[in-house]
């Protein structure tokens, strides 16, 4: 059932219409006696999902016993972040999920539906993997918010995705990003039907129905000037507020360019990106505006490592970031690869595949860091230099020696094509 349906490519909902929306919909589904939040980590603050997550804490009040940001494999979230992104949200009511552990299997998917929707004899079935939180924490309501926007791994982020990854195990998200990488990643960002989301649209149908799940989604992009517009606000129960907030993200938060660009610059703000695992959506987002023989350029202050998590980041620098073809080569023969497939997809969604250079100019990895995982080493300072990304504005530049390139200063929000997605 669709609550809410508010938006469109030209609209900029205030957070008094967030708050009041939100509000509305929640007071349809009656009195409700222990709710649990899931909102997203401090690397989807576009998301503005702090405006609803206050709204509906101040609508339950102290039938809020839970918040559980879904951060699938990445750091949890600090204080400081919390106190950032969820202001007015009590600390004491936030929960941290464990992907390696705390999760309980309520059904799998099997194999034969994962080869016939997308083609590939991967030879595993996907097991809907959820925190024991929404299964035992007798909560009578869930509330699941976060952002509709492009992405690599799902095609387009959120809805039931910030379930089962969110607040996924290691299983589930290692088999759903190798799925999603082996399809390939050019043929799924920016659709609303690929063979990751049959697979969680499968999970919601057969293992899910009986959790009392309710998705607000926003819909967010930036205006001519950068700034962040809140385009839609999408509220309900099941498939419908997805479709209608995927449709409009299409429509807002894909640029089109007429050809593929030479030089592609992608700034990462140093507050936001802390990893290359999260900080490559520079290459997921950009690579289909990049021509055959291209360079793209990561200016990223922020970065210090490579994987948000010891052993992923060990795999990073042990087999770097390769071809689709070694990368799946790697994990025929190497146990360590096969038992972490999620890495194995970064590794194969993070490379140029020999078609574009990738030089990474990163605050806190040395040049032989980098180089080690298989990019170019771009001195920071020069790159600054170079390129001013704080000066110039998102768009088409002139660089210091007088030659042009692309700059895109949100990766996040956004995926640049050169041509219509089919």
């Amino acid at each position: 059932m669709l609550y809410t349906s508010k938006g469109g490519i030209d609209a900029s909902l205030t957070e008094a219409e967030l708050t009041e929306l939100t509000q509305k919909a929640l007071s349809k589904l009656g009195r409700r006696k222990k709710v649990l939040i899931l909102p997203p980590d401090y690397s989807r603050i576009a998301s503005q999902a702090g405006i609803m997550a206050k709204a509906a804490f101040d609508h339950y009040g102290d039938k809020v016993k839970d918040i559980m940001p879904a951060i699938g494999t990445h750091l949890p979230m600090s204080r400081d972040e919390i106190a950032r992104m969820y202001p007015g949200l009590p600390h004491s009511l936030f929960r941290e999920h464990n992907w390696r552990g705390d999760v309980k299997t309520l059904g799998r998917v099997p194999a034969d539906f994962i080869e016939k929707t997308s083609g590939l004899k991967l030879g595993f079935d996907w097991p809907a993997q959820v925190n024991r939180m929404l299964v035992d924490g007798g909560h009578d309501l869930i509330l699941s918010i976060g952002q509709v926007v492009p992405h690599e791994v799902a095609g387009m982020a959120n809805y039931n995705k910030n379930i089962f990854i969110g607040t996924g195990g290691v299983e589930a998200i290692n088999k759903s990003h190798y799925l999603g990488a082996a399809y390939g990643l050019e043929r799924i960002m920016g659709r609303s039907d690929t063979p990751v989301r049959r697979v969680l649209n499968y999970a919601s149908e057969q293992f899910t129905s009986t959790l009392p799940i309710i998705y607000i989604q926003t819909v967010v992009a930036a205006d001519e000037n950068g700034v962040l517009k809140v385009r839609g606000i999408f509220i309900g129960d099941d498939a419908e507020c997805f479709e209608k907030a995927a449709q409009l993200s299409r429509r807002v938060n894909i640029t089109t360019l007429k050809k593929r660009v030479k030089r592609i610059v992608v700034y990462l703000p140093e507050d936001k990106f802390r990893s290359t695992w999260i900080g490559n959506k520079a290459i997921y987002r950009s690579r289909l505006a990049i021509e055959d023989g291209g360079e793209l350029f990561v200016i990223a202050p922020g970065i210090k490592t490579f994987g948000e998590d010891h052993e992923i980041d060990r795999l990073i620098r042990k087999y770097g970031y390769r071809s689709t073809e070694e990368i799946i080569e790697a994990v025929k023969s190497n146990n360590d690869l096969y038992s972490n497939l999620a890495t194995a997809a970064h590794l194969i969604h993070s490379a140029g595949e020999g078609r574009f250079s990738i030089n990474y100019a990163a605050g806190g990895l040395s040049s032989a860091e980098i180089e080690g995982v298989g990019y170019n080493s771009f001195d920071l300072e020069a790159a600054e230099k170079l390129f001013n990304p704080q000066k110039h504005a998102p768009g088409f530049n002139v660089d210091a020696d007088g030659e042009e390139f692309y700059l895109i200063k949100n990766a996040a929000i956004g995926l640049w094509s050169a041509g219509e997605l089919k």
